[in-house]
């Protein structure tokens, strides 16, 4: 049986750094095939040699067993070539329809945009994911989870023979990826050949029948599901055994540093109040749409409040006004790190010294020096990987950019560091690694307050577990009471009735 897609010895380096070696992939129809590796393993490049972004150095690509070359995004989507990229990557004054449809609207007399029809299979495709979404909606203010379902149901569009997915539940809810997964397994069991990349080994097993793993730009190894446990992958991922992904340092939490009182946000959230001290790890755990990101935004100032007050080491802070939250020892590393916590376009060090640009200024001017130094020294205490760090931060892998977005907040020493989903998109080497900082960060005082919608990382890393549920907050969760039932007991709003 021919493979549908095949990939043999790609290579591919940009300048001195080589992203692919001796790359190989085989997809069949009627399969979910899993790539796994670290961040920087190769993965992304390897995609965007499918979906025509990028050619290939060296080694031949092959469809239906015929040697393929794309020269650009369209040839790849021509020959039935759909991905869904980790990042949405949608057009924010166009609408919902506008964007999936976008160069292929559907045209009536004079050809002209035929608005109705395209409405209308707009539609039908979110009735196939089962998610209603507002076609005529700007995609300009849509959460992450929808932004990922406009971008799932433009590839859904193509009717394509090979649907590669890209971290696609990374921001999704539980809900959401059981949906994700039916439109999956519906699309493979009509034959098209599916390429799923995603950080979570749960729904690795749960979905693919075949797994290859890539490290350092190379093929590892390719095996069936069965032959596999998650213990198995992450060595041949790693190239060494992770001890402990959630390497947890026992501390005795201090003065308080972080008080919440009465917090309200109409429409978003009411009433949440909590604190934090020095020390502590609280985790702040619920569904998408619970209002979690929300209340971290309020905090910081980002969003302003209706009603409540945040203090930090007994100081009211000034509402609606990030300087005053910085100034006071807050720091936010978001959830969107692409929109809201980075400048895409601008150096990995400009990035990192963002917030301290006027700490390191002479005289109202800013020296490349002392930007080079703090850069260079915060890249080589957060291990971030990069060729150069000159070099503009959307050329480096998902995970060092969070790393990033981490530097450019430590360096500004927080008392309180506020943290929306920290691994959200990065591989299993490199969580470990985002973990035992906020254990180290804990350790040295500092009170961290985690926004997290994976389990397994709320249970492991906090000391309390802060649940909320449709904009309240229902429970607090001590560590030693804290599971996974009692948790989503509150997260789906079951203690509130019990109450």
């Amino acid at each position: 049986m021919l493979p549908v897609l095949a990939l043999e010895g790609v290579d591919k380096s940009f300048g001195a750094v080589a992203a692919l070696r001796d790359a190989r992939l085989e997809l069949y129809a009627g399969e979910v095939h899993a790539l796994v590796g670290e961040n920087g393993a190769g993965k992304s490049t390897l995609v965007k040699i499918l979906a025509g972004v990028h050619s290939p150095d060296a080694g031949s690509v092959s469809l239906g067993g015929r040697p393929v070359a794309f020269g650009s995004p369209a040839d790849a989507r021509a020959a039935g070539i759909a991905v869904i990229y980790q990042e949405p990557t949608l057009f924010p004054d166009l609408s919902v329809a506008e964007n999936i449809f976008m160069g292929r609207q559907p045209l009536k007399g004079l050809r002209r945009i035929d608005a109705s029809a395209m409405r209308e299979r707009t539609n039908e495709l979110f009735a196939r994911l089962g998610v209603r979404i507002d076609p005529d909606r700007p995609a300009r203010g849509l959460s992450i989870a929808d932004q990922q379902l406009v971008e799932i149901a433009k590839a859904l569009s193509f009717d394509a023979r090979v649907l590669v997915m890209d971290e696609p539940t990374a921001a999704l809810s539980g809900v959401e990826v059981e949906r994700l997964f039916a439109v999956a397994r519906s699309l493979r069991d009509n034959g098209a050949a599916i390429l799923f990349i995603s950080h979570r080994f749960d729904e690795v097993f749960s979905l693919c029948q075949r797994v290859t793993v890539m490290r350092d730009g190379r093929w590892i190894a390719t095996d069936e599901i069965g032959n596999l446990s998650v213990d198995a992958v992450v060595r041949t991922m790693v190239g060494r055994d992770i001890s402990a992904l959630f390497p947890k340092v026992p501390t005795e939490p201090g003065e308080v540093r972080l008080e919440v009182e009465g917090l309200t946000r109409y429409g978003y959230f009411e009433d949440v109040s909590f604190t934090v001290r020095g020390g502590e790890i609280v985790a702040l755990a619920g569904l998408v749409g619970a209002g979690r990101s929300e209340v971290a935004r309020a905090i910081f100032g980002v969003d302003r409040y209706d009603a409540g007050e945040v203090r930090v080491d007994g100081r009211r802070l000034r509402p609606g006004h990030p300087p005053a939250a910085i100034a006071a020892g807050l720091a936010l590393v978001p959830e969107d790190r692409r929109q809201q916590g980075l400048v895409m376009e601008l150096s990995i060090e400009r990035n990192a010294t963002l917030p301290r640009r006027w700490a390191l200024s002479r005289l109202g001017l800013l020296f490349g020096g002392s930007e080079r130094r703090s850069a260079a020294e915060w890249a080589r205490r957060l291990q971030v990987k990069a060729a150069r760090n000159s070099d503009p931060v959307s050329t480096l892998s998902g995970g060092n950019q969070q790393k990033v977005v981490l530097a450019k907040w430590l360096s500004t020493e927080p008392c309180v560091l506020m943290i929306d989903e920290p691994t959200r998109g990065i591989d299993v080497g490199t969580k470990a690694e985002v973990h035992r900082l906020l254990s180290q960060l804990a350790a040295e005082g500092v009170a961290v307050l985690m926004v997290s919608s994976e389990l397994p990382e709320v249970l492991g890393m906090a000391d309390r577990v802060l649940v909320m549920h449709e904009g309240r907050l229902l429970a607090d969760i001590p560590r030693d009471q804290a599971d996974e039932e009692s948790v989503m007991f509150a997260a789906t709003g079951q203690q509130e009735a019990a109450a």
